[in-house]
Formats: structure tokens, C-alpha cells, sequence
């Protein structure tokens, strides 16, 4: 049975995790897809307690979180599921089942129609508020230069933390 904590009790452990990756899960009608995140941040927004996260618009999850309502981000303990993280960050989901080819497994959601993955310690099940595309001539150009040669930007989506909480894998 899932533990309820308080976002704020497990924001160190997102943050130290993300760098090392953690699963954005989007679910838009019978799609689903879950992709490698690393960049991301959480605090309080708008007097709610809110994840941000940033997603290119070449990426599969783009299509699915334009139209959906919510997303999750499921985080493995500190260095854990490296192998997946790695197969959910190279790989995409127009091609293949990321959840049978990394050997996740799809868990519903307490509070949102976007699912959770059950392999994970930490859960975030947000509701979309607010997205942003990245305005590129407001982009400091060492920025730009270093992640954006390509021109493949983000699209930034702000999620109203609705349930926050601790699995027992």
C-alpha cells in the first residue's frame, strides 16, 4: 500500500535523482508513453505546490501531453534502474513498448488517468496548469549553443501536485 507523504519531504530526493533520470508517464486516450527525464524542478507556484518538467517537441510524450490533463514522474531511488532510464531516454515510444522492453510495470494512479510505474520509490502525480514554449531569442546563447544547436527545443509544463507519495517496492 502506497505511503501519502507531503511533496516537500521528498523534493530532496527528486532533485538529487533527476540528474541521473526519473520516468515522465502521459497517458492521452488509449496512448501511453513514459520517457527519460533530467531536467525539471518543484517548489511552490501560484499557491500550489507545483512539478515542472520539459519535453522536446521531436519527442512521442510531446504528441500525448498536448492533449492530455496530467502526468506522473516516478523516481527510483538515488542511482537505481539505470538500464531502463537508459532505454526510456534513447528509445521512443512510436516504436516500441517502453514499458515491456524495460520491464515496468504500469500502475494506476491514485488521483490522475496518467499511470505510475510500480518499479519506482517516489511518486508525483500532477495535473497540468500551465505550459510555455521556450522563446528562443530570449535564450542566453551559451544555453542555446550548448543544448539547442539543433533548434529542438522544450515545451515547459507546470503540474499541480495532487498526490505525492512513497512506494514499498
Amino acid at each position: 500500500m502506497p505511503q501519502k507523504i507531503n511533496y516537500k519531504e521528498y523534493s530532496r530526493q527528486f532533485l538529487e535523482q533527476l540528474p541521473k533520470g526519473a520516468f515522465l508517464t502521459v497517458k492521452e486516450g488509449e496512448r501511453l508513453n513514459t520517457m527519460t527525464i533530467g531536467w525539471g524542478s518543484i517548489g511552490y507556484v501560484w499557491a500550489r505546490p507545483v512539478l515542472m518538467v520539459m519535453v522536446r517537441y521531436s519527442r512521442y510524450t510531446h504528441d500525448l501531453i498536448e492533449k492530455a490533463l496530467d502526468f506522473s514522474v516516478s523516481v527510483p531511488a538515488l542511482g537505481g534502474l539505470k538500464k531502463p532510464l537508459a532505454v526510456a531516454g534513447t528509445k521512443s515510444g512510436r516504436d516500441m513498448d517502453k514499458f515491456k522492453e524495460c520491464d515496468l510495470t504500469v500502475q494506476t494512479a491514485k488521483s490522475i488517468a496518467s499511470p505510475v510505474i510500480k518499479e519506482c520509490d517516489y511518486i508525483f502525480e500532477c495535473k497540468l496548469l500551465f505550459k510555455h514554449a521556450m522563446e528562443p531569442d530570449k535564450l542566453d546563447k551559451s544555453i542555446h549553443d550548448k543544448f539547442y544547436a539543433d533548434n529542438d527545443f522544450h515545451v515547459i509544463y507546470y503540474g499541480e501536485i495532487l498526490a505525492c507519495y512513497q512506494q514499498n517496492n
